[in-house]
């Protein structure tokens, strides 16, 4: 027992003065089961030291060795706010691939970073946001419409293909070590949220129980069942008028119907929620009190301090507090946690597997085979003997753009520009204009170069003054003239002096106007730094210009000196302190046309990005409010640009770089291409030119529906499913969910169905695919359901299997899939779960059938069947 206590102690889980003491406690010990350790552990704690533990940021116990623990972290398709990380495309963007197999092994990536994060911050006695193994993620709620600004951290707006991509992420993050977890993934938000955003913490959804149980919960279902996921997380509104955190309904569906034995999270203030904004109970103690009693073990913020309160007057006993902290801990100690990184094989993985190339790699692969291609009149794949590519847009040279929600920090992003560049420099020219703004009033940010800096003493630059502390106070450790505020210092503090987590940086002087007009200033939105412009006005008195976050407008006049502060201070361990301006643009679309008229053909990069999309934002744009959007249009500007560039009579391909659904009319019937390359993260650039360009042909699909207006779908706050999504929907779409093309063409043959099925048999089914065309290329099989009978309310149809395969031209593949009773299974007219007898029709194809819309040859066919269900009625459990 005392080699393992130097190990604890050596690796920071144990104090020196507990070590000397020779303390020994049965939860030090390895080789006990978890559970006795777990409740040994729990009976050393006081109650105040319970209640503490309840909380996302976990304060030491210095007395047992206990580290300080904090539970959040975020890795949604990336380690995020944590440094470098490998940066893949986003949730809604890898959807687009629906490619399982991939999303697991970009899942391995993404924990090997996270572990290797996390023992690095802990060698450097880092125990805060950020670093540790609790994965907050994946988000698998239904994308059901395309005005939610979070829609894009989602796998989409279809159940099953939200299972299993997520399935995937699941079992990706946890790894499969008998004893040990590699993380814990958390499954979020529980169970029925999708926007608004900006009522997200008051309102209520009367969902049907069929909707419930057809739409919102399956996804949740599959990572409890099949993938073992460790950790749900609450949403923040309430369900059938219980709050999701408290909710009786939801708990006893998640532990009782499906048998769930890991720990519940809340989301971030949820648990405040309950009564400050949904008036549940009257007081923080009986919010608390009730949301614990129900199931919710850990509060994200610090609500649950009142369960002091709450345990005095007996709204909830001790015993809660106990089951609560036998879950958390259980999973701290499957994390291993509490035993020495030597036996703990995931703590072996070393620092040095972030963003390395190979990763890097896999990050191309997973944009490549992301990028579904939506319209093609035989312009695509280019030619690399074009003499002039013009490159236009305001998502071009756009770095944020290739990222979306809850990214990391790429070390080298490519944007589209360089991709292009990159594919086919100096071999072809590649000009560039950015055209004009992602919208009015958002213009373009970069760094203020230093030429426009000044130190106090007319220096080049900024004076720079390097404190070890938070609060800028003493005297600075390293006093320097830094050209620009533009670091990313990852995990290395600037100074050796300085410790991670724990010093400040102040950056002063003038900036310079080089023109007179309107600049916006802007610190990309960091949460630990502020900057202050001030001019001293002519009667004497000052002007001052104060902002943490956002773009913020200041009009300049040529050759006037304007004062700046800019503040940094370094909380969590990521460092990036950026100061960034947006410069007056002139004449952006004439100068944009003019490029273009001497091109061969017009790459234009258009869509949207995370400053206009997103959680809980505090932008009111046309067409956006809230981090949700009130129109499916492309910003006015983008519209205008992309007609004035088409007017040209040069050859268009839009390029799309968005993270939701966009109502691109005037592009699907006058661009000569369409690229949909969502938010394709860190190596999208090279991805995009290498679908451009020939050397890797796109198989990606639509992971919702692109409608053409608003105006065909029901209201934003309505959670009825009816009018929504492919399943629901029955006009015609711009682009149908599942959709998207090849630079090859793909037959169907010989689909063969099961016979004499009852209503308990799975339904097995063979289809041969073979690769008619003239290039190699990989195909995504589709396999939809309807129900004919349509006694029992029925969606129009769904999907209940895919598989991406590839075939070299000329190639046949014969490919099978299994249909289980529950995914014929339907709620009926007496709120039962049950599946009928009769007919059902079966569509295989690359897409969903009755498209009428098609825009190219290559959009594959699709090949249908039937096949009848006899016996009885056949009730299933939920």
């Amino acid at each position: 027992m005392k080699t393992y206590l130097k190990y604890l102690a050596f690796f920071g889980l144990l104090s020196t003065k507990a070590l000397f003491a020779q303390q020994t406690y049965k939860f030090q010990n390895p080789e006990l089961p978890i559970q006795e350790r777990v409740d040994d552990l729990i009976a050393q704690l006081t109650l105040e030291e319970k209640i503490e533990q309840l909380m996302s940021d976990a304060p030491a116990i210095k007395r047992l060795g206990l580290p300080k623990y904090n539970w959040w972290n975020e890795a949604l398709h990336g380690v995020a706010r944590a440094g470098y990380a490998t940066v893949f495309p986003q949730s809604i963007t890898m959807a687009g691939s629906w490619d399982s197999e991939l999303m697991f092994k970009v899942a391995q990536v993404i924990s090997d970073e996270a572990r290797a994060k996390h023992h690095e911050y802990k060698r450097n006695g880092q125990h805060d946001i950020y670093q540790g193994l609790t994965i907050w993620s994946p988000n698998i709620n239904i994308f059901r419409d395309p005005r939610w600004g979070r829609g894009h951290e989602t796998y989409g707006e279809d159940p099953y293909l939200t299972g299993q991509m997520g399935l995937q992420f699941v079992k990706g993050l946890q790894g499969d070590d008998p004893k040990y977890l590699k993380t814990v993934a958390t499954a979020k938000h529980y169970a029925v949220h999708s926007g608004p955003e900006p009522l997200r913490h008051e309102f209520n959804v009367n969902v049907s129980t069929r909707d419930l149980w057809e739409t919102y919960l399956p996804a949740f279902r599959t990572l409890v069942e099949e993938g073992n996921v460790h950790s749900i997380m609450t949403a923040y509104n309430r369900v059938r008028g219980e709050a999701a955190s408290s909710s009786p309904l939801l708990f006893n569906i998640l532990r009782n119907t499906w048998g769930f034995n890991g720990y519940v999270v809340s989301d971030c203030g949820a648990i405040a929620d309950i009564y400050k904004d949904h008036n549940i109970t009257k007081t923080a103690a009986k919010a608390s009190a009730l949301a614990l009693m129900e199931g919710c073990d850990l509060n994200c913020g610090s609500t649950y301090k009142n369960l002091n309160e709450a345990v005095r007057e007996k709204l909830i006993d001790e015993g809660k507090l106990n089951l609560a902290l036998t879950r958390l801990y259980t999973a701290r100690f499957k994390l291993g946690m509490f035993d020495a990184d030597t036996i703990v094989p995931y703590a072996q993985i070393p620092f040095s597997v972030n963003n390395n190339a190979a990763h890097n790699s896999l990050a191309r692969k997973a944009s490549q085979k992301s990028i579904v291609l939506l319209k093609n009149d035989n312009i695509l794949p280019l030619s690399k003997s074009l003499k002039k590519v013009v490159v236009i847009g305001p998502n071009a040279d756009n770095v944020q753009s290739l990222l979306g929600n809850y990214s990391g920090t790429p070390q080298n992003p490519i944007t589209v520009l360089e991709g292009i560049r990159n594919k086919v420099e100096p071999q072809v020219e590649v000009a560039y204009q950015e055209g004009g703004p992602l919208a009015e009033g958002l213009p373009t940010m970069e760094v203020i170069p230093s030429v426009y800096l000044r130190t106090e003493e007319g220096v080049q630059g900024l004076k720079a003054e390097y404190f070890d502390n938070l609060d800028w106070s003493g005297t600075p450790v390293l006093t320097q003239i830094d050209d620009q505020v533009n670091f990313t210092w990852d995990v290395n503090p600037p100074h050796t002096k300085l410790k991670m987590g724990n010093y400040s940086v102040r950056w002063t002087g003038y900036i310079i106007a080089p023109e007179t007009g309107d600049f916006y200033f802007s610190n990309w939105a960091k949460p630990f730094q502020e900057y202050t412009i001030s001019e001293t006005l002519k009667d004497g008195g000052k002007f001052t210009h104060h902002a943490k976050v956002n773009a913020k407008k200041i009009h300049f006049e040529k050759g006037k000196t304007y004062h700046v502060e800019v503040k940094f201070k370094n909380y969590y361990g990521e460092a990036e302190a950026k100061l960034l301006w947006g410069t007056p643009k002139n004449n952006q679309l004439e100068k944009a046309v003019d490029l273009a008229k001497n091109s061969d053909v017009i790459v234009l990069a258009l869509g949207l990005n995370e400053r206009l999309e997103g959680e809980e934002m505090g932008v009111s744009l046309k067409g956006f409010e809230g981090g949700d959007r009130t129109s499916l249009d492309l910003p006015e500007a983008q519209v205008n640009l992309m007609k004035a560039l088409i007017k040209t009579g040069k050859p268009v391909v839009v390029v799309l770089l968005n993270g939701s659904a966009l109502s691109i009319n005037y592009a699907a019937e006058h661009a000569a291409a369409i690229v949909s390359a969502g938010y394709p993260g860190q190596q999208g650039g090279n991805a995009i030119a290498d679908v451009l360009f020939g050397d890797y042909n796109p198989a990606g699909r639509l992971p919702v529906t692109y409608y053409e207006s608003v105006d065909q779908l029901p209201d934003f706050e309505n959670y009825d499913m009816q009018g929504r999504t492919y399943r629901y929907f029955s006009k015609e779409p711009l682009f149908p969910f599942g959709y998207g093309l090849s630079y090859t063409k793909f037959l169907y043959s010989d689909l063969k169905i099961a016979s004499n099925l009852t209503t308990s048999d799975a339904v097995k089914l063979s289809v041969k695919i073979r690769n008619t065309g003239d290039f190699d290329g990989e195909e995504v099989v589709q396999v939809y359901i309807s129900d004919e009978k349509g006694s029992t309310p029925r969606p129009i149809r769904q999907l209940v299997a895919f598989k991406r395969i590839t075939l070299k031209k000329g190639e046949e593949q014969e490919v099978e899939f299994t249909i289980n009773s529950r995914q014929l299974g339907m709620i009926n007219k007496k709120e039962a779960f049950v599946v009928e007898p009769g007919w059902f029709k079966v569509s295989v194809g690359g897409e969903q059938p009755g498209f009428k819309g098609r825009l190219n040859a290559n959009s594959t066919e699709t090949i249908e069947g039937r096949f009848q269900m006899k016996g009885k009625v056949l009730k299933l459990e939920f």
